[in-house]
């Protein structure tokens, strides 16, 4: 049994590590204004729905190649991929269109074999370029070396990832696994057993041992971790919202800065689906925690947990006082939109509808909330593919997303523009709908981002 005292100091030791200083305080005014915005999150709906008019034009598949991402790799890796490239050429050569058929049948449902993509490729989250042999082939040959070059991996991300190779790619893309082969399985073992020592310091003690405002976080976590993806039975299981509510409050625990803000809770639950998915198959419907040893549920909340950590990484000052990056981004949403489409910018200040009070949930929780849960994934491979660049890039999807609706916003007024946006008519969406906001986001960003001071603040 360890004693207040050095479990205290362990602790101190470990924020040490980690701890950033925060922000400096903005003024009172602002601070209710973010106030007011942040009851959003709490999951308020609005009265009324409005349909959304199927676009009548024809999604253009050219438009929708995957970007060649601009980032530098070591010259070392170059040289890795030309003999990586050589020593696999001859194998998937004379691979025949029915081992690759097999193979993709063996793996989960969702996938769809080679042999039914040369007729008719069925409705999916991850969509026709994610299932189709060609692509499949492209991602095994990338990850069938003893070392992955993540700027190949990430160009065909961009695009989708087929869902049975999601779990590795997203770890990969993260940096969370090594991109050494003969490394990652020793890697792996040794995060996920880190993972359980931090679980068991921080959550699986008493509350005699934790402060006030720790005893407040957790209390506030467990709050809403039922509210997380309320529409999905799957997050209702008292199991699933026990690893949530562990994977949340280790996370805060070990990075004071910010502690728990809510949206965190909802970028926890992509990583979980995915890698739930390597031990559990069909329908997300019909999953059950029940059904998994404590080893792998275990495994499952530390790969969550360390992709989390990687994911946030990288946008810091998103959560720490006043969400500094979060109003970094609001701002440049809304010059933004005013270079694209100033009528519907004009209208919107006319209207004194303030984005901050629409785009700050959006910024927040990465558009989980606006979509429907099983578009998120075919978003993330994108988000993750981006790596860096995320928080620049979700402003120009973000764009893409309000403009989708830029004659309907002109017709509504105040009041109804706050229910229309808090209330997106998302729910019938497909992969065809979210392609096309991540076409039109690449594009403005290709045509903007060489022209950076058009969105200086």
């Amino acid at each position: 049994m360890r004693s207040s005292s050095s479990n205290s100091n362990s602790r101190a030791e470990d924020r040490n590590k980690e701890v950033s200083s925060s922000p400096p305080a903005t003024d009172s005014r602002f601070n209710q204004t973010l106030r007011n915005v942040q009851g959003l999150l709490k999951g308020r709906s609005f009265p009324g729905k409005l349909l959304i008019t199927r676009r009548s034009d024809p999604l253009d598949p050219s438009t929708l190649h995957s970007p060649n991402i601009d980032r530098r790799s070591p010259e070392s890796d170059r040289d890795q991929s030309e003999q990586q490239d050589r020593s696999t050429e001859d194998e998937l050569q004379n691979r025949s269109s029915t081992n690759t058929s097999s193979s993709v049948n063996n793996t989960k449902p969702s996938s769809t074999s080679s042999q039914s993509t040369s007729k008719e490729i069925p409705k999916s989250n991850v969509g026709a370029r994610a299932t189709d042999s060609a692509r499949l082939m492209k991602f095994t040959k990338e990850l069938s070396g003893s070392s992955v070059i993540l700027e190949k991996l990430r160009e065909l991300a961009w695009s989708g990832v087929p869902p049975y190779l999601r779990p590795i790619v997203w770890r990969l893309l993260l940096g969370y696994a090594p991109s050494n082969s003969d490394r990652r399985e020793g890697v792996l073992r040794r995060k996920r057993m880190e993972y359980l020592d931090h679980v068991a310091q921080y959550y699986e003690i008493p509350d005699t041992l934790r402060t006030d405002e720790e005893i407040g976080m957790l209390r506030q976590i467990a709050v809403d971790c039922p509210r997380t993806v309320p529409d999905l039975s799957f997050f209702q299981q008292a199991e699933v919202q026990k690893s949530l509510e562990r994977i949340l409050y280790t996370w805060a625990i070990r990075h004071p800065a910010s502690g728990y803000v809510q949206g965190i809770n909802d970028l926890a639950t992509p990583f979980l689906v995915v890698f739930l998915s390597e031990y559990l198959e069909g329908n997300i419907d019909t999953w059950s925690m029940a059904d998994l040893s404590r080893e792998k549920i275990l495994n499952v909340e530390a790969d969550s947990y360390w992709c989390l950590s990687k994911l946030l990484d990288g946008m810091q000052d998103h959560y720490t006082f006043a969400q500094p990056g979060i109003q970094r981004l609001v701002f440049k949403l809304k010059e933004l939109v005013r270079r694209i489409d100033e009528p519907v910018s004009k209208h919107i200040e006319e209207q004194g509808l303030e984005f901050l009070q629409f785009a700050f949930r959006w910024f927040n929780c990465l558009l989980i909330r606006e979509i429907p849960f099983g578009l998120v994934n075919r978003l993330w491979d994108t988000y993750l593919a981006e790596g860096d660049a995320l928080p620049d890039f979700l402003v120009y999807i973000s764009a893409s997303f309000l403009l989708t609706w830029s004659d309907e916003i002109r017709k509504l007024d105040f009041q109804e523009m706050v229910m229309f946006l808090q209330h997106l008519p998302t729910h019938n969406w497909t992969d065809v709908e979210l392609e096309m906001v991540l076409s039109q986001a690449y594009m403005w960003h290709t045509m903007f981002n060489n022209s950076p001071s058009h969105l200086a603040g």
